[in-house]
């Protein structure tokens, strides 16, 4: 089941999902206000964007190491989007909400407000013996970034490691780490 939030007074409507196909319009009319409203089901243009550019990062070994893939971080599924994965690079991984003209790296699509357009930064460098690291900081963001529901200090890095949940806004993400080979 899904929920659709009427644009003009918020009120939710709650529709099954399965009974439709991918690219089908679908209209509602909302019980509070009498709005009509219509949606497509199926997946973003950014989602088909990123997954073609995950894609061809994978069957390329011929990019420069900063240009390389070296993990993901994957946007749990919740009232404000669908589940995202996301392929993260060696440098700054600027993550925050996808706003058409935004210049970060790693945006992620969202409706929530609560997520800032320049939410934290994701740091993937190499330690001194060659592994991969994962720093995590705040962008002094409106709501804080919060690893395993500790808030980060602002200025403070954290290192994270495979697995690791950290939430900006309502949204939380888990860290994908690559297997160095």
């Amino acid at each position: 089941m899904k929920r659709v939030r009427c644009p003009k007074c918020d009120h939710y409507i709650i529709f099954d999902e399965t009974r439709y196909e991918a690219g089908q319009s679908l209209v509602f009319k909302c019980d509070e206000c009498g709005r009509e409203f219509s949606i497509r089901i199926g997946v973003s243009k950014l989602h088909n964007t990123q997954k073609k550019e995950s894609e061809q990062l994978s069957k390329t070994n011929t990019l420069p190491d900063s240009e390389k893939a070296v993990g993901s971080i994957v946007v749990i599924e919740n009232v404000f989007h669908y589940k995202q994965i996301i392929p993260l690079q060696m440098g700054n991984n600027v993550i925050g909400r996808y706003q058409k003209g935004n210049p970060i790296n790693t945006p992620f699509e969202t409706v929530d407000p609560s997520v800032d357009l320049n939410h934290c930064t994701l740091n993937v460098s190499r330690d001194k013996k060659g592994r991969l690291k994962y720093t995590l900081k705040d962008n002094n963001s409106n709501t804080g970034t919060f690893v395993d529901n500790v808030e980060l200090a602002q200025h403070e890095q954290r290192i994270i490691s495979d697995g690791t949940l950290f939430t900006l806004g309502a949204s939380s993400i888990i860290l994908k780490t690559q297997s160095d080979e």
